[in-house]
């Protein structure tokens, strides 16, 4: 069960996963060495899962960014899924409950580039039945 001391170095982390253990024991009043207890038990728990970085699509020459809902024959879901996985332009993929069966953020150069993607690749894909791309026009949150 998580304290409240866990619940704001999951947040403290989650802004910037390069927060000093210093820093966060200032915040919580505790020591650094209580905190990395603290961080290494939230790992081994599974509950803080890696640390990452957040990068900007554009600044790597990637000027459109696409949700891209795919659907797939039923019996091939987890196959596209796969298939997804490793295209190195798609960089998430999730199984959804929603309008689409599977969710895919697709990073693409251009409009060409995007559409090359949709068309004869993504689309192409044995069980693809739909591929609806949706342009990210700004990213709020």
């Amino acid at each position: 069960m998580l304290d409240e001391r866990d619940r704001i170095i999951i947040e403290m982390l989650t802004k910037d996963a390069r927060t000093p253990f210093t820093e966060i024991a200032k915040v919580l009043g505790i020591s650094e060495t209580a905190v990395r207890k603290r961080v290494k038990a939230l790992e081994e728990a599974g509950v803080i899962k890696q640390y990452t970085v957040v990068v900007d699509p554009s600044k790597l020459g990637y000027n459109l960014v696409s949700l891209t809902g795919v659907d797939t024959l039923p019996e091939k879901i987890f196959d596209v899924a796969e298939k997804l996985k490793e295209f190195d332009f798609v960089r998430e993929v999730y199984l959804t409950s929603g309008d689409h069966m599977i969710m895919a953020e697709v990073w693409a150069k251009d409009g060409e580039d995007l559409s090359d993607i949709i068309s004869n690749k993504i689309g192409r894909l044995d069980g693809v039945t739909k591929v609806c791309p949706a342009i990210i026009l700004e990213k709020l949150k």
